[in-house]
């Protein structure tokens, strides 16, 4: 695998950031993360990842607006996977409307079954 896919974590969680991070480098994925909207969206033009591992419940900005403002942004467009426990219905629908590409209910898959979503996304 090409050591040149970039993933971009935007988690207030500091130990989902260390834990999918160090699965990622492990991998030879370039890893960036982000603890808030404002930081990631910034990562999103700079590091221009080609896939965003998103949390939806975060101070100040939730993932459902920082989705909303990547996908305004046309330089940068990468592919976008909700990774949250926000698992209702109306939740995933609202976050496939908003172009998410994949939407993972962190409870329900281990890291290494997110991190083969990651492989696969890239590999499409």
């Amino acid at each position: 695998m090409a050591s040149t896919n970039k993933i971009l974590i935007i988690d207030d969680d500091q130990f989902i950031l260390d834990m999918y991070t160090l699965k990622l480098k492990e991998l030879g994925f370039a890893t960036e993360t982000a603890r808030d909207g404002k930081e990631g969206l910034k990562k999103v033009t700079e590091f221009n990842p080609d896939i965003v591992l998103l949390d939806v419940v975060m101070p100040a900005m939730d993932g459902f607006d920082i989705l909303r403002e990547i996908k305004k942004t046309k330089a940068a467009s990468p592919k976008v996977i909700l990774l949250t426990n926000v698992g209702q219905k109306e939740d995933v629908e609202r976050g496939t409307k908003l172009g998410a590409d994949d939407y993972i209910i962190k409870a329900n898959f281990t890291p290494s079954e997110v991190v083969e979503k990651v492989k696969n996304l890239i590999s499409k």
